[in-house]
């Protein structure tokens, strides 16, 4: 059984990221933090899908594909993480919404 969304294949990977991008990019024209919301939930749902079929393959490339593709969902989960934080933060200074912290400032301050 190969996975239903294979991340070892380029194709996969590309139309992953032009769809990553074309919701980063409507999410801060909007300035709507609710769609990369809604894309990390996809992403969790996809890595949570793979570990589960990770888990009941038993033939040992299949579960090689499995593991490269956990790992290519482990990215997109940080990309979706850190653009959510990023358009939240450019959502609550537009919408002069108290921001309990600066969601970002640890990150920006140890690069």
């Amino acid at each position: 059984m190969m996975p239903l969304i294979n991340f070892t294949e380029p194709l996969a990977i590309l139309t992953a990221l032009a769809l990553f991008v074309l919701v980063l990019f409507l999410g801060r024209e909007t300035k709507k933090s609710i769609f990369l919301a809604i894309m990390l939930g996809v992403f969790l749902l996809i890595i949570a899908g793979h570990t589960i079929e990770f888990s009941i393959v038993d033939e040992i490339e299949i579960q090689n594909i499995y593991a490269r593709c956990i790992t290519v969902d482990f990215v997109f989960i940080l990309l979706s993480f850190m653009s959510y934080l990023w358009i939240d933060d450019i959502e609550s200074k537009t919408g002069k919404k108290k921001s309990i912290d600066d969601s970002l400032n640890w990150f920006w301050s140890k690069v």
